[in-house]
């Protein structure tokens, strides 16, 4: 008789456990509105460039590549450039992976002095209608892009805060998307970028 009870008990022991298990699975999956905070993983110090954790393995191997670039003694200007463009193109064009309208991508490769523009612009036009996916709940299907191709780059002349950068980028770019659902979304652009101090920045995009 003792020995049965003790079965019973722990049958019941397991039986509440399971339940315990699998209520905490649903409640996670259906009723937890925490917000996870991204978490910095890598940081390029030297040129203020930060990677983090929410990023894709996509963007995460081409902030790898980057760092390679900028580590050499003799930096080569023109991987570098080529490198932000794709990178800043992936990111500022995805949107499936951004949590809110104001969630702006590439902005770590935009000039400081116009960012705050640059920002409100992007939430006007290309981010307006993004939903919110704070609680990872959004039914909203949007873009990522999938290839960017750089066309071409060239040395311009670039006129900012009454000085010139006579040594400035105009990088040409074309991108696909994952899906061609989204061929009607733009696909092509034209970056250009100036120094400031050894870093290359966003200044313009048309």
């Amino acid at each position: 008789m003792r020995l049965k009870k003790k079965v019973k008990v722990f049958i019941i022991l397991l039986v509440v456990v399971a339940l315990g298990v699998g209520g905490f699975f649903v409640y996670k999956k259906y009723f937890d509105n925490s917000v996870k905070e991204a978490k910095v993983i890598y940081k390029i110090k030297k040129y203020g460039y930060t990677l983090k954790d929410i990023k894709s393995l996509k963007y995460k191997k081409m902030f790898l590549e980057l760092r390679d670039i900028l580590k050499m003694s003799e930096v080569d200007e023109d991987k570098y450039v080529k490198k932000i463009s794709e990178m800043f193109i992936y990111d500022f064009y995805s949107l499936n992976d951004k949590t809110a309208k104001t969630d702006v991508g590439g902005t770590d490769f935009v000039y400081d002095k116009i960012l705050d523009n640059f920002m409100l612009n992007a939430e006007d036009t290309y981010y307006k209608y993004v939903e919110s996916n704070i609680y990872h709940q959004r039914k909203q299907k949007l873009p990522m892009v999938n290839k960017v191709k750089i066309n071409s780059v060239e040395k311009t002349s670039f006129k900012y805060d009454d000085e010139v950068d006579e040594e400035a980028y105009e990088v040409k770019v074309s991108w696909d998307y994952t899906s061609s659902k989204y061929d009607s979304y733009q696909k092509e652009a034209t970056l250009v970028f100036i120094h400031d101090g050894i870093k290359l920045v966003l200044v313009e995009l048309k």
